[in-house]
């Protein structure tokens, strides 16, 4: 599982795999009594994928933390569904979604007339995709352009051939994407987010703080991996693997203070007050419950 500069992975594979765990948490809360949302698509994905063969990489022998990390899935996603709808209320009708994994906002959200959503991630993740929303007979709920590039490549350059305008604004997501980068990819990623930005573009953002960085918050996350992988082993389960191996553990820039320099209206709100907000709090009494996150909503003025 550890990452190399032009690793490239399958849906049930590496990075990818963990598209697949958050859409088993989505479809988790859409068959909850009271749900944030309903993805009516995220059943189909993890079933195809199970009958595959695939098994979830996350943490699912500790049921408090898998309920602390479902929680703050649900209200993540909450966030960005809310701020897609926000930016098509004010017109907006351009909206890029950075490392789509197994979103299905073109399909599920009420886009205004003569929305377009693309989406950009891995081609074999995107075929995935496709392929299991045709075989259910989906159809998006705006036009839809998928965008087969690694965002560590010349993104910019397919978005644009696939019918982007920079001259229109844009609303942009990052979900769940940056500790997959290198911090070098991330300044580069956000350089050309500012660049192709009209005034008026938003942008939402998962940012990682200090702490989910940290040696001492990896050791941490390592010793209950191990744990889970020791208590697997002797009970005679698949072996769990670590997503903690694919994140690029460096220091990274303060997303929220980059784009206020460069004229971006922004606010946040931590990951703990937004599972609050939302009444999808942590179980208390767990150490490290959710990642150190604030959600970053920006307007280009």
């Amino acid at each position: 599982m550890s990452r190399t500069d032009d690793d490239t992975w399958d849906i049930t594979e590496s990075v990818g795999a963990t598209a697949l765990s958050v859409a088993r948490a989505r479809a988790a809360e859409t068959d909850a009594k009271c749900p944030l949302y309903t993805d009516p698509y995220a059943h189909f994905f993890v079933e195809t994928a199970i009958a595959a063969g695939w098994r979830s990489p996350f943490l699912d022998e500790d049921p408090v933390r898998a309920q602390a990390m479902a929680a703050y899935i649900a209200s993540r996603t909450k966030f960005f569904d809310e701020f897609f709808t926000t930016a098509g209320a004010n017109g907006v009708d351009q909206a890029v979604i950075l490392a789509a994994g197994l979103d299905t906002r073109a399909w599920r959200l009420p886009w205004i007339d003569d929305s377009t959503v693309y989406e950009i991630d891995q081609p074999r993740v995107l075929e995935f995709k496709e392929r299991v929303l045709a075989d259910h007979r989906a159809r998006p709920a705006a036009r839809y352009a998928a965008v087969p590039v690694d965002l560590r490549h010349d993104w910019p350059t397919a978005l644009r051939k696939a019918g982007f305008d920079p001259s229109t604004p844009t609303a942009w997501s990052a979900e769940g994407l940056l500790p997959y980068l290198p911090a070098t990819a991330q300044d580069t990623l956000f350089e050309q987010i500012h660049t192709l930005s009209a005034r008026g573009s938003h942008l939402s953002v998962e940012a990682f703080g200090e702490v989910f960085y940290s040696a001492e918050q990896l050791a941490r996350r390592r010793e209950r991996m191990a744990e889970a992988r020791r208590a697997a082993a002797e009970a005679g389960r698949p072996e769990v693997s670590d997503v903690t191996r694919l994140w690029y553990m460096e220091a990274r820039t303060d997303v929220a203070k980059w784009l206020t320099e460069r004229g971006w209206e922004v606010s946040t709100i931590a990951a703990a007050d937004l599972m609050a907000h939302y009444q999808r709090p942590a179980p208390e009494g767990l150490e490290d419950p959710v990642p150190d996150t604030v959600l970053l909503d920006a307007r280009k003025l």
